[in-house]
């Protein structure tokens, strides 16, 4: 991803809410799972890393990626952006430039 798509995306997930929170528990299959089926109805996710929460977001951002084969658009703070494109080029919603 260049600079310029990773640019893109961080202007719309600006206005994006978090959709998905990681608790206590941390990174389990089942937030996986979630983050998986997210990425694939929405393409980029906004996910927050609730205080409670024992690991940082930086730790967690690279091994949600890799589980999910998605790509970390940005870490800030508690707040992690993630995008993967749709499977079928057809159902693809974000066009990068």
């Amino acid at each position: 991803m260049t600079s310029k798509q990773r640019a893109y995306l961080k202007g719309l997930a600006m206005d994006m809410n978090a959709i998905l929170q990681i608790g206590k528990s941390g990174l389990t299959p089942d937030v996986t799972k979630s983050v998986d089926e997210a990425l694939e109805a929405r393409e980029l996710i906004k996910i927050h890393v609730l205080k409670n929460c024992l690991d940082d977001g930086t730790e967690i951002a690279p091994v949600l990626a890799e589980r999910t084969h998605a790509q970390v658009v940005q870490v800030i703070g508690k707040m992690i952006v993630l995008y993967r494109p749709a499977k079928q080029e057809n159902k693809r919603k974000i066009i990068l430039p």
